[in-house]
C-alpha cells in the first residue's frame, strides 16, 4: 500500500492524506453527562448537560444508538428513562434506556465510544458548552486538558 501511495503521489504530483478510520478511532473515549433534571411526560425524561444535536449528532442523523454504561434497552431493566439533551430542539433525544435504579438529579451517564465523533462534529448549537477534554489516569485521577466556556462559543461566531 505504501508503494502504491508513493507511486500515485509522484505520478500525479499531489499530496495524499489518509483518514485513520474505524480501526484507529474505535472505542476511543467516553462522553460523561450529568442529569440536570427529571420530568415526566408519559415516560421519565432525564435532561442531561449534553446534547444529541450538539455533541452526538450520529444518534439523530443515522440509525445509531449510543451504548450507555450499565444501561439496557427500554424495558429490559427495572427503570426505563428517556435521555434528552438540554437544547430547545424537540428531537434532542439520545433514546430510551433502562437502569437498575431510577435516575436522579446529579447522576452521571456515561456514553461509550463517543470521543471520535464528539471531538470532530461537536457544535455549540444554542450556546451549549462543548464537553471538556480530559484524561483519566490509571491511578484514578482526572486531568482536564481543555475546558470550554462562553468565549469559545463567541469566538466561533466571528
Amino acid at each position: 500500500m505504501i508503494s502504491l501511495i508513493k507511486y500515485f503521489k509522484e505520478k500525479y504530483d499531489v499530496d495524499i492524506y489518509l483518514e485513520p478510520g474505524e480501526a484507529v478511532g474505535w472505542e476511543t473515549g467516553i462522553l460523561v453527562a450529568t442529569v440536570l433534571d427529571i420530568v415526566h411526560n408519559g415516560i421519565d425524561i432525564a435532561i442531561l448537560d449534553t446534547s444529541a444535536e450538539a455533541h452526538m449528532p450520529d444518534t439523530i442523523i443515522m440509525p445509531y444508538r449510543a451504548e450507555v454504561r450499565g444501561a439496557g434497552k427500554a424495558g429490559e431493566k427495572k427503570h426505563t428513562c428517556r435521555l434528552a439533551g438540554n437544547t430547545c430542539l424537540a428531537g434532542d433525544i439520545m433514546g430510551d434506556y433502562s437502569f437498575d435504579k431510577a435516575l436522579k438529579i446529579g447522576d452521571k451517564i456515561i456514553f461509550e465510544d463517543q470521543m471520535h465523533y464528539t471531538m470532530v462534529k461537536a457544535t455549540t448549537f444554542n450556546g451549549i458548552k462543548l464537553p471538556s477534554i480530559s484524561i483519566l489516569r490509571s491511578d484514578g485521577t482526572l486531568d482536564i486538558v481543555k475546558a470550554f466556556g462562553y468565549e469559545d462559543f463567541r469566538d466561533r461566531l466571528s
